[in-house]
């Protein structure tokens, strides 16, 4: 059996029809084209949701009071007062997976200054806290241990409070503002993050020592949220153990007997790890879904290179014919055919993966939509397409290799 010559009568068969052969082959062209495009949207937004989770915070942990239950009701969890100081200072003092903790609350109100306002945020934290949420001093400097202390009224400003305070531009360092009624002064501003991708703008904000907010504006002598950055992603889980450990001692919650339930946590903690994982365990299912669309695509384009074998068989019967009758045997004329389909899937499948990433390239250059191609996918295209080949010009080079010689002859 020579597959040389097997080879070029494929080739010669394949270009007397060129315009049969194109159309051939532009249904898998267009299905790995489709497969590869979906697959590097979905990639691309998995990227693209991970990477603004992270510009959240990294490797955050956050620490939330529990829901409790008092007269059959379930209270709202912010109304809780089940996290204090000295659970922060456990927490920094005996974990050993976290790299930064800060203690967090919150309150929403006006900001003055003259006749310009704005409805923002105030966050009361500590230092740590521009760790933990990957934030910078673009301008000033951040509040210090002595300000904590001493609930000093001074304030940090993110870069969209600035824009309505100060819309002439002016420097806000060292001008005093006003939140509600009172004043604060303003020491520093951060640097510009933008929008995330849930459309949250994350320079509305302004930073402030916790103890000020606490004593100052809530009256209140317990933490909303308590946040931390653990060592690693990996360090995520481990952290979170000992910080429930931690937490249980503390609030003296019993543990459980062979007779007896124990205690639910009066505490609840979500890492950024937990966010992730769900968002990409959604757009997995997206991308899957996308697949199998485009998958439809080379269904489609491998049923086409059937057809066109078996037009190609009953239009070449005679040649067939004389062919065996010349000593070629059924597995010579199976092998002609077959390379055939394989040659045109192949051909369409290299043509699709070029056009594939040329369309993810221009979307992701042109349209700004985020992509990213995987070489698995390149990679399972190509075999995609081969099988394809192998497996729907089968049926008609075996229907080709099974003709009697002087039939396929006689045939008109």
């Amino acid at each position: 059996m020579n597959y040389q010559n097997l080879f070029k009568i494929a080739i010669r068969a394949i270009a007397a029809n060129k315009m049969r052969s194109f159309l051939t082959a532009l249904g898998i062209i267009i299905g790995i084209a489709a497969v590869i495009t979906m697959l590097a949207i979905g990639q691309g937004s998995k990227a693209s949701i991970k990477a603004n989770i992270a510009e959240m915070g990294s490797n955050m942990i956050m620490i939330h009071p529990g829901a409790d239950m008092r007269g059959g009701v379930r209270q709202d969890a912010s109304s809780m007062e089940t996290l204090k100081q000295t659970d922060y200072d456990a927490i920094k003092d005996e974990c050993n997976y976290i790299s930064a903790i800060s203690p967090s609350v919150s309150s929403n109100g006006q900001w003055i200054n003259g006749n310009n306002n704005t409805q923002s945020s105030i966050y009361g934290v500590n230092q740590d806290y521009l760790t933990i949420r990957q934030l910078k001093i673009a301008d000033g400097e951040m509040f210090t241990d002595s300000d904590i202390k001493t609930a000093a009224k001074v304030c940090v400003l993110g870069q969209t409070v600035v824009d309505y305070l100060f819309p002439d531009g002016s420097d806000p360092i060292g001008r005093v503002v006003r939140f509600n009624s009172i004043p604060f002064r303003v020491i520093g501003v951060l640097k510009k993050k933008g929008y995330n991708s849930m459309g949250m703008d994350q320079d509305d904000l302004v930073l402030a020592p916790y103890t000020t907010v606490m004593k100052r504006i809530l009256a209140q002598t317990y933490l909303s949220e308590i946040v931390c950055s653990a060592i690693t992603e990996e360090a995520s889980e481990p952290a979170q153990d000992q910080i429930t450990q931690i937490l249980r001692r503390i609030h003296k919650l019993k543990d459980a007997t062979d007779t007896t339930e124990g205690d639910d946590d009066d505490f609840n903690i979500r890492s950024q790890e937990e966010i992730s994982s769900m968002m990409n365990s959604t757009m997995s299912t997206i991308t899957i879904l996308l697949g199998s669309v485009a998958g439809i695509s080379l269904i489609v384009g491998g049923i086409g290179i059937m057809n066109i074998m078996y037009v190609s068989v009953t239009e070449r019967t005679r040649e067939i014919g004389l062919r065996m009758s010349v000593g070629a045997r059924g597995i010579d004329i199976l092998n002609q055919f077959l390379i055939e389909a394989i040659l045109l899937s192949v051909t369409g499948g290299i043509i699709g993966v070029i056009l594939g990433v040329s369309i993810s390239v221009s979307l992701q250059q042109f349209a700004h939509v985020a992509t990213q191609i995987e070489p698995w996918s390149i990679i399972m295209s190509f075999a995609v397409c081969t099988f394809t080949g192998v497996f729907f010009g089968w049926y008609p080079a075996k229907k080709a290799a099974r003709l009697d010689p002087i039939e396929a002859i006689r045939y008109e």
